[in-house]
């Protein structure tokens, strides 16, 4: 039976994409969207790409991809204490896409867009001249002047990370060593935690209005903890001490760091956490830990910002200084 035509990007807009669309998409019949902030309030915009290989496998499930593509935007306007607004996208299909693909994508991009109260506004459909990649603008906004920057930490200060570290980073660490006697020893379940968390960032919008409110600096640990403190406190011109013990680990982690030891320095330098590490004045703790409870998010103290410009020391029970060979994932 030959194979039926493939439709035409119009078609594909109207039949995937313009379900997704907010009123601000204008049902993307135009070539722009509109956006209106809201008084008092400045826009705060946001983009990331992933790349078949690179950042997904291309047999992950497609409407994993689409929750992933989006999560890592809306994590990045968490960490700036934004509320979403819409999003952009752009999706480049490499040359093996079908409908089936496509409906699963734009069902879970749909599903996550819903979930978390950020419509589609618009962007471009391509091909793709290698694997597929997907880039999306995401945008929020934010109280006048409130917006939480990477570069403001002070010595003093306190940091706090939401959630769990290296879950993700040992569900990809799964994905590829399914047979590593720890996988075998740590159960089924947990299993099952490691490789959700690495499919499908969970973004901490909940924790926005909390960070606005309270944090002096903050980002989202997308490169690995260890890599991403440093960055955020060498463009503050500070370093840090980091108590490893107080690091926050998911039952899942600790259970598969007893098996192998080694995969604690792992947990503290792999991606995909997208959780929210952010430092706070020592007076703006309890009141940002309270909101942050209310919102139904954890935050742990992992440490203090110190007024030198070295390298962050992570520091094991006894003092003791943990090195590692690689701070953070990096593109190049």
């Amino acid at each position: 039976m030959p194979a039926l035509p493939r439709p035409s990007e119009d078609e594909l807009i109207a039949r995937y994409f313009a379900p997704l669309a907010g009123p601000g998409g204008l049902g993307l019949r135009d070539d722009a969207a509109v956006l209106t902030p809201t008084p008092g309030h400045d826009l705060v915009l946001t983009a990331d790409a992933i790349v078949a290989g690179v950042h997904y496998f291309p047999d992950d499930p497609p409407a994993s991809v689409a929750i992933k593509a989006l999560g890592v935007n809306l994590s990045d306007l968490a960490a700036k204490g934004a509320a979403p607004r819409g999003f952009l996208l752009t999706l480049a299909l490499s040359d093996g896409w079908d409908e089936g693909w496509l409906a699963a994508f734009c069902a879970g991009l749909g599903e996550a867009a819903s979930r978390h109260g950020c419509p589609l506004l618009g962007g471009d459909t391509v091909r793709a001249a290698g694997p597929t990649l997907l880039s999306i603008t995401a945008l929020g906004e934010v109280p006048a002047g409130r917006m939480v920057r990477r570069f403001t930490a002070q010595a003093g200060d306190h940091l706090l990370v939401s959630g769990s570290i290296g879950d993700a980073a040992l569900g990809l660490r799964l994905r590829r060593e399914p047979d590593a006697p720890w996988a075998a020893a740590i159960g089924e379940a947990h299993r099952r935690h490691l490789a959700d968390r690495y499919l499908h960032p969970r973004p901490r919008l909940a924790l926005a209005p909390a960070l606005a409110a309270h944090a002096r600096a903050g980002m989202d640990v997308s490169d690995g903890l260890a890599g991403d403190l440093a960055k955020m406190l060498r463009a503050s011109g500070c370093s840090a001490e980091v108590e490893v013990a107080a690091v926050p680990l998911s039952a899942a982690v600790a259970a598969a760091v007893a098996e192998a030891p080694d995969l604690l320095a792992t947990a503290l330098t792999g991606g995909d956490d997208y959780e929210i590490l952010c430092a706070v004045p020592p007076a703006a703790v309890a009141a940002l830990t309270a909101c942050a409870a209310e919102g139904g998010v954890p935050l742990t103290r992992i440490g203090t910002v110190t007024a030198d410009r070295g390298t962050p020391r992570f520091r094991d029970r006894d003092g003791s200084p943990i090195r590692f060979g690689r701070a953070s994932f990096s593109h190049f």
